[in-house]
């Protein structure tokens, strides 16, 4: 591995002590704890832009985060980095997403405003130290501070305001918000970005949203279609856009590699610190590449985000969280039983709604929309 490599022997270790593995590393553990974490096995009927139901075919939370995991590896091993750990924040970095994806995240993020928000990432946070309680020693998953690290800010640093997840947990155990994260997770935040720009190209296409001529005409995708109409004249319609689709995924990969070797060349870090205060990040798109994806990415938002049955839908699933947040305010009898337990100990109002808020965010779609008819429609 390269010196700036996170390793498991310099880990800055676990809030709550343990022994280690005879067999495994540090990161080896915090990758399989999040994989038999509850709220892993959650996100296969999550939605990640079709809501679950809707068909077999369209990609959910768990295996867009497969996805990504994937993609994270690759590059994390082109780069000689630490391959458990960027798997780990990989596998972990959607873990605090709510029912009905983006769509839920902004109903809640309305509904708990007073409360102190909701931010995914946060309650990823919040999931891993907390929610998850299968341990006798501990709450949580006790993850590595690295790890912790890579899910709070893979995106980068947090400033301003703090979502009020992290900052309850940041104020025990302080994962230097202020700085980049470690290479590591900021090679999980842009395999996040091959993944979905990639995969909901397929998934579009598949609904029917738009056409494989309409792909066909945009940048970098363009140059896909050509070399595949070179070397395979007269391809069926369904292998040349999965040969495109393939051909523009791999181009992405390349390109992120590619500007990474370049951006660590030029600063030569010696340590994961140099990294992390190196005051940019340092796994990114070039500049071309990201140009030119800026419109592939617009073209998704309209034709495929903002679709006029996926806003329908978007309507119908909002509907259903803001029914039941003030129906839990008021009626936490209603919460299962372990959860009333929390209830009880909860100090004032915003200590309910985080509780209301954590049970709601951990719902699948199908439960989240299931509980909406028993207890607001069929009641009514």
């Amino acid at each position: 591995m390269q010196p700036f490599a996170a390793r498991p022997e310099t880990s800055r270790g676990r809030l709550h002590e343990e022994p280690e593995s005879r067999f495994r590393d540090c990161y080896q553990r915090d990758r399989d704890r999040i994989i038999h974490a509850s709220a892993f096995r959650r996100l296969k009927h999550k939605t990640q832009v079709f809501i679950e139901h809707e068909g077999d075919y369209y990609r959910t939370r768990l295996t867009h985060s497969i996805e990504v995991a994937q993609v994270a590896r690759t590059i994390a091993g082109a780069l000689g980095l630490n391959v458990e750990l960027t798997e780990a924040v990989a596998l972990a970095h959607d873990l605090g997403h709510p029912p009905f994806g983006h769509t839920g995240e902004d109903a809640l993020q309305r509904l708990m405003a007073p409360y102190g928000g909701f931010d995914h990432n946060a309650q990823a946070i919040r999931i891993v130290t907390s929610l998850e309680r299968h341990y006798a020693d501990f709450d949580g998953l006790n993850l590595t501070w690295e790890t912790l690290e890579g899910i709070a800010k893979h995106n980068g640093p947090v400033t301003g305001d703090v979502p009020y997840a992290l900052a309850d947990y940041n104020a025990r155990h302080d994962l230097e918000l202020h700085t980049h994260a470690g290479i590591e997770a900021q090679v999980a935040a842009l395999s996040d970005d091959v993944a979905y720009n990639s995969h909901d190209l397929h998934d579009g296409l598949r609904a029917e949203l738009f056409s494989t001529d309409e792909l066909a005409r945009l940048p970098i995708l363009d140059g896909c279609f050509a070399a595949v109409d070179a070397k395979y004249p007269g391809l069926n319609y369904y292998r040349r856009r999965h040969e495109a689709l393939r051909r523009f995924f791999g181009l992405l990969v390349e390109d992120v590699i590619d500007q990474a070797q370049a951006r660590l060349a030029d600063l030569q870090p010696r340590t994961p610190m140099e990294i992390r205060h190196a005051g940019r990040p340092m796994v990114r798109f070039s500049d071309p590449v990201w140009e030119r994806l800026q419109v592939t990415r617009d073209f998704l938002f309209h034709r495929m985000y903002r679709a006029p049955d996926v806003v329908s839908v978007r309507a119908d699933v909002t509907k259903a969280i803001e029914s039941l947040f003030p129906l839990f305010m008021q009626r936490s009898d209603l919460l299962p039983k372990q959860w009333r337990k929390d209830v009880a100990d909860a100090a004032d109002e915003t200590a309910l709604a985080r509780i209301v808020a954590d049970y709601i965010a951990g719902m699948t779609d199908r439960f989240a929309l299931q509980e909406y008819r028993r207890l607001c429609l069929d009641g009514s």
